[in-house]
């Protein structure tokens, strides 16, 4: 019986493929000396250093001010380039393991009102997914529910954990809100149909007010006599500790968001914002930050510019909204780097599309004190590359920290990578 359970745990193993262990806390200070340092905050400085100790940045700046530090561990970064590590927005990255197999999505419960769920409860640290987006420079995601009008809370996690306790970066963040849609697409994708009125739009925003009216209410009682799961875990919204990720495409829709905003006094962020450009001005003065969507994409409309979608981010820049990229879903977060190499293209600076993948997700996510950009004091979350890591030419990732550790660079397409070399080398 024993050799029949170990035969099982063999095969299952070898099924999983090698799992890479996560990194231990960092031993001794490290120096990268003679690299292009991209701070995420829009500065760079060329041939310069950075110093980490004890998993926290404590010095960065040109070569020339370096001071050798005793037992210090150096790196040469000459010719090379050191970012702080992307961070993936409104992903369901170990939520969900293969789209088409169902007993591996676990991103959705059943009704439509779960403030109370925390995503952070199913987060897999095992998923192959994520060490192909390490090898991408994505160290941080913010993983997140789906479903229903309130899905639940998302939370960010570090991508180099034993389990979710571990890679709980700051865990319930914020709540997400899926914004009725004014009008709705019928037929499919290959032979779309007219779109439609959705009659029932006046009355789901009244059920929307409805709710938070309710939350509202319990969350100025000290002590309720019945305690409420779901009007609980809204009491965030209402103190200030908490925002609302509202998932929300159409101009007019994004105004009516804004009133809630000022309706309730709560802060919220546009996730998705296809149509945001068009009301730039009302978010400016909002101060409501935009976390796109995929920006690789075709216009929503044939009026629009071929090229809309990907001259998004600047549109919003202009106008001074603060922008964020995200990508819905978990394996396409590896290209995230690659969307902010085409906003680069499309208006912004090639430092302005890095911080829309470092620190203005960190901002809209809360977490720009610990992280985001390369400063003083903030956690040593970066990667070394052998060039520019918005393109995909020359992002040759060489190493990567996250808090310090030294993170593992291998992932499945590698192993498989090196398999078959080896097959058809003859060898």
């Amino acid at each position: 019986m024993k050799n029949l359970i170990l035969l099982l745990l063999v095969c299952y193993s070898a099924l999983l493929g090698a799992q890479t262990v996560p990194g231990g806390p960092q031993q001794q200070p490290i120096v990268i000396t003679g690299a292009t340092i991209h701070v995420g905050n829009g500065q760079v400085i060329e041939n310069g250093f950075i110093h980490f100790d004890k998993g926290k940045i404590v010095a960065t700046g040109p070569q020339a001010n370096y001071q050798p530090i005793a037992g210090a561990k150096i790196i040469d970064g000459k010719g090379k380039h050191v970012y702080p590590g992307f961070i993936a927005a409104n992903t369901i990255l170990g939520l969900t393991e293969v789209d088409a197999v169902r007993p591996t999505r676990d991103f959705a419960e059943t009704g439509d009102l779960n403030p109370n769920v925390r995503s952070i409860i199913s987060y897999n640290t095992d998923s192959k997914i994520i060490p192909t987006l390490r090898f991408n420079g994505i160290l941080l995601a913010e993983v997140a529910p789906q479903g229903g009008t309130i899905p639940g809370t998302s939370s960010v996690v570090q991508l180099d954990a034993w389990n979710w306790e571990d890679a709980a970066y700051k865990t319930d963040v914020a709540i997400h809100l899926n914004w009725p849609a004014m009008y709705r697409r019928t037929g499919w994708w290959a032979e779309p149909g007219p779109v439609e009125q959705n009659k029932e739009y006046d009355t789901n925003i009244q059920n929307l007010r409805d709710f938070l009216k309710e939350a509202q209410a319990y969350a100025q009682i000290d002590k309720p006599a019945v305690y409420n799961l779901k009007l609980e875990a809204m009491k965030g919204l209402f103190n200030g500790t908490r925002k609302v990720l509202v998932h929300v495409d159409g101009s007019r829709e994004i105004l009516h968001a804004l009133d809630f905003k000022k309706e309730f006094g709560i802060e919220i962020v546009i996730v998705g914002g296809e149509d945001s450009w068009r009301v730039a001005k009302q978010l400016k003065e909002a101060n409501v930050p935009v976390l796109l969507g995929n920006t690789h994409a075709l216009p929503g409309a044939p009026e629009e510019d071929i090229d809309i979608r990907f001259k998004l981010p600047y549109l919003l820049q202009q106008e001074g909204v603060l922008v964020g990229l995200s990508i819905w879903g978990s394996w396409e977060q590896r290209n995230l780097a690659f969307h902010a190499g085409s906003a680069a293209a499309y208006g912004l600076t090639k430092e302005q599309a890095l911080s829309a993948i470092t620190l203005n997700t960190a901002k809209i996510l809360g977490i720009d004190k610990l992280t985001g950009s390369l400063e003083t004091g903030k956690d040593a979350n970066l990667f070394i590359s052998q060039g520019d890591a918005l393109d995909m030419r020359t992002n040759i990732i060489e190493a990567a920290y996250i808090q310090g550790r030294e993170v593992v660079l291998a992932d499945h397409q590698q192993e498989l990578n090196e398999k078959f070399k080896t097959k058809y080398s003859g060898q």
